[in-house]
């Protein structure tokens, strides 16, 4: 009857200070389509308590063909917008590698942008599991690389498979949990499966895979909430964003 009296909940910070999976380099994929729209994306993910981002532009034969080239020349605008504002985060970029030819051709090429620890982020199709996952996996090991799987809850042809979540992980595979799908923001399935893969101990890495403003409403309203307070209880000593990658 008094509800509209109860007092609503103070927003928790993200469990983590450095964010490795965001697209806020303006202008290269579908996430911000300009610097200024990308400046304040990442006034909203300092708000959570972001103070390091390490962006993760698209990599995808067809559509995102990107380079080094082409994601410097876009960065650089998106440093000069966040002088132009006095902001000083410290912003970088990686990559998010689509498992497909254009990955084949800049591993060939030596044009791949890692992670700080030489992790390089990859991304399976959304319609079926690619059928050299597990001979890339080992490749890249291989050359140095840490592999690094975005969202594995987002593949629904693994929900009825779910030994290969502990396969994959098993083969040297680190998994990389979306805030967006513990938020609900996929669906009921994705949020299901991730807080099913915090359960098995799979998670190695949170990412935000902010692209757009709807994505900050969605998290916005998610850390006000008692299953944001749940997630992170169960995820506590679990992800290493802030010790691999530079904020404590």
């Amino acid at each position: 009857m008094f509800s509209f009296l109860r007092k609503k909940r103070a927003p928790l910070a993200l469990p983590f200070h450095t964010d490795i999976h965001c697209h806020i380099i303006p202008g290269v994929d579908d996430g911000a389509q300009d610097a200024s729209s990308a400046a304040d994306l990442i006034e909203a993910m300092q708000r959570w308590g972001i103070k390091k981002i390490i962006a993760s532009p698209h990599y995808t034969q067809g559509t995102f063909e990107n380079s080094p080239s082409t994601i410097e020349a876009a960065y650089q605008e998106l440093k000069a917008e966040l002088a132009r504002r006095g902001n000083d985060i410290d912003v970088s970029y990686s990559g998010e590698y689509r498992i497909d030819d254009l990955l084949e051709r800049r591993m060939a090429a030596g044009e791949l942008s890692l992670l700080p620890d030489n992790s390089i982020i990859i991304e399976n199709s959304f319609l079926q599991e690619p059928w050299n996952i597990d001979q890339l996996v080992f490749d890249l090991q291989v050359r140095g690389m840490r592999p690094i799987l975005a969202h594995p809850e987002r593949y629904s042809y693994y929900y009825n498979k779910q030994r290969r979540y502990k396969q994959l992980h098993d083969a040297g595979l680190a998994f990389q949990l979306n805030v967006l799908s513990l938020a609900g923001a996929y669906g009921k399935a994705e949020q299901k499966v991730a807080e099913s893969l915090i359960s098995e101990g799979f998670v190695d890495y949170l990412g935000t895979d902010l692209h757009r403003r709807r994505h900050v409403e969605a998290i916005d309203e998610y850390l006000t909430t008692k299953t944001a307070e749940k997630h992170f209880h169960d995820l506590a000593g679990m992800i290493r964003n802030d010790t691999d990658f530079g904020q404590s």
